[in-house]
């Protein structure tokens, strides 16, 4: 390996939205994150729901669409 080329690893702080943080090794010393391993469903085993109803009545509504598309 070449010497000199790489760059310097230092200790970062991973911060979550969630408020979670831990230390990890990076070329930066502060990374915010929007998901972690605290807060995934996969991880934690709790799913959020998201309300996706009333989105294509929505679009209808902006769009003056209504029923079938003719063909």
């Amino acid at each position: 390996m070449k010497d000199k080329i790489h760059p310097e690893l230092k200790k970062a702080i991973v911060k979550c939205a969630c408020g979670h943080t831990f230390e990890t090794l990076s070329v930066r010393e502060k990374i915010s994150v929007e998901i972690c391993s605290k807060c995934h469903p996969i991880f934690t085993g709790k799913q959020k729901l998201m309300d996706s109803a009333g989105r294509v009545e929505k679009f209808e509504r902006k769009y003056g669409r209504r029923g079938t598309p003719k063909a």
